[in-house]
């Protein structure tokens, strides 16, 4: 059972580390395969005031939404090996990138949602400085790394 709160722990940090490093360093170059966060995502979400049209269509095509569902079927993939050894780590790890995508997806079709139930993924977004707040789901590594920044309501 210590797997449950290790697989919290460990989505989390993933998330802030991917989010800063991989979306964010590798995404700004034009190049990239990530560079649909920060040039398709980030661009489309300042101009619709935090919304994403890109959630009204299919997860499933060549697009971010697509692309963001492909990259957590991926990971959940690579640590299906450890399922029969540590089954109850996994099983979190595959929660956490479902709910990734669905509190991620739900934020940005209802940005006042999203200001009520992640301000700090609205702050990333909508905040002056998108260069923090990296964390979607729950802002622990944020905080733990001194990098949560408040926006929503000042």
């Amino acid at each position: 059972m210590i797997g449950i709160p290790l697989g919290l722990l460990t989505a989390n940090a993933v998330e802030w580390v991917t989010h800063k490093y991989v979306l964010h360093g590798l995404g700004r170059n034009r190049n990239s395969f990530w560079r649909f966060h920060w040039h398709e995502h980030h661009r489309d979400v300042r101009r619709n005031d935090f919304h994403d049209p890109a959630y009204e269509r299919s997860p499933w095509g060549r697009h971010a939404q697509g692309k963001e569902v492909a990259s957590l079927v991926a990971g959940a993939v690579v640590v299906t090996p450890m399922l029969p050894v540590a089954p109850f780590f996994v099983g979190t790890l595959y929660y956490c990138a479902w709910n990734y995508y669905r509190v991620h997806r739900k934020s940005h079709l209802d940005p006042e949602w999203a200001k009520t139930h992640l301000p700090w993924h609205y702050d990333h977004h909508m905040g002056p400085n998108p260069n923090a707040n990296w964390c979607v789901t729950r802002p622990w590594f944020d905080h733990l790394m001194g990098t949560r920044e408040y926006f929503v309501g000042r």
